[in-house]
């Protein structure tokens, strides 16, 4: 069992010199909230590095989402500055430019343009304030692919991409934040499954076999094996031809 109190500090201090080293004094955080527990995680580990005057959170529906108020509550919570940007229309207008040319839209498309678009929307609230986006990935769900390439996976620093769900909960609970940010039960944003039933096994399953190698399923031991070989080619850097 990992010691979360000291991990917590030693991640404070990592964004603390991140900024030091590669920001002016008045560069800001910018970080993606959706309501869940990593972007709320981390705005919280952000505010605690920076103080709240450097961390700007932006918010960024699909339309509307039930669960939205979230992130208001948690801005609110901590403090912080922040904006909404209802995506809807520019995905909506990617997808009718796609369909005018001829194309068909597909699952793989539908489900990772939002992503992408939201990071496009990040980058471009970054350029305009002095930022630095977030990363709101972690360990468990980058092992597996559940993210999307130049979407979720991107940005300028990973606070949580070495921990598994099990400890990014840990960690969350050492920064004082309420349970509600913590223990939120994700979703997917799209067609309201959580994010076990997706992936068809439970993020303890998936953090055990991450961290010990082990899992008494072999069914599942095989998916997740599969998922891994898979999703290679987001973890791994750009293949580049070298003259």
């Amino acid at each position: 069992m990992i010691n979360t109190g000291e991990i917590k500090n030693r991640i404070v201090q990592w964004i603390a010199d991140y900024f030091k080293k590669n920001a002016s004094p008045d560069t800001k955080a910018v970080i993606g909230i959706s309501g869940g527990k990593d972007s709320s995680i981390i705005a919280a580990l952000c505010v605690e590095a920076l103080g709240k005057e450097r961390v700007f959170g932006v918010l960024l529906p699909q339309g509307r989402q039930h669960d939205f108020d979230v992130s208001y509550d948690l801005c609110k919570t901590l403090g912080v500055s922040y904006i909404e940007l209802n995506i809807e229309k520019s995905v909506n207008a990617l997808y009718d430019g796609i369909i005018a040319a001829g194309q068909a839209l597909n699952d793989i498309a539908v489900f990772n343009t939002p992503a992408r678009i939201r990071m496009t929307a990040l980058y471009a609230v970054s350029a305009v304030i002095c930022g630095r986006v977030a990363n709101t990935g972690n360990l468990s769900e980058d092992y597996v692919g559940y993210s999307t390439k130049f979407g979720d996976s991107a940005g300028d620093f990973s606070p949580l991409s070495d921990l598994t769900v099990t400890e990014v909960k840990a960690v969350g609970y050492e920064t004082g934040l309420p349970a509600r940010f913590i223990d939120k039960v994700p979703l997917d944003g799209l067609c309201g499954k959580t994010d076990e039933d997706n992936l068809g096994f439970s993020y303890k399953i998936l953090d055990k076999y991450i961290r010990e190698g082990v899992c008494e399923d072999e069914v599942v031991k095989r998916e997740i094996d599969k998922l891994h070989a898979q999703s290679r080619h987001k973890y791994t850097p750009l293949p580049a031809f070298k003259l």
